[in-house]
């Protein structure tokens, strides 16, 4: 988890990086710069999750590393359909992809909800 958080990371800087300098005055329309930034932000925020759930499994005094686990792996599923979505959905102007975003943010949801098990376990 240390490692995929790690990467992560990376990756929500570099496309941010992308968005703000090479993405400039090409997205689909004007308002979906917004858009790749709050992707980027959430995509952040979660990599930093991932970073936070591999220190804590590496914690011996945590209970349930199982559940930690399963919150790493739904931080990771939130960042590929809430940011992805909104990633390609800034590019392409495919307002569909719209309906994708939720699944991500169910996913976050989840997440904290398994660190939090995971913490009172």
């Amino acid at each position: 988890m240390l490692i995929i958080g790690a990467v992560l990371a990376f990756l929500a800087v570099a496309l941010g990086a992308f968005g703000a300098h090479a993405l400039k005055g090409k997205f689909a329309e004007a308002r979906y710069e917004k858009t790749w930034e709050t992707g980027t932000q959430y995509h952040m925020y979660h990599a930093l999750a991932i970073l936070l759930v591999g220190v804590l499994l590496n914690d011996s005094l945590l209970g349930d590393r199982e559940q930690l686990m399963w919150a790493g792996y739904c931080f990771i599923a939130g960042i590929v359909f809430f940011s992805g979505s909104l990633y390609v959905l800034s590019v392409t102007g495919i307002k569909k992809l719209g309906a994708i975003t939720p699944i991500g943010g169910v996913f976050f949801l989840a997440g904290w909800v398994l660190v939090a098990l995971a913490a009172m376990s």
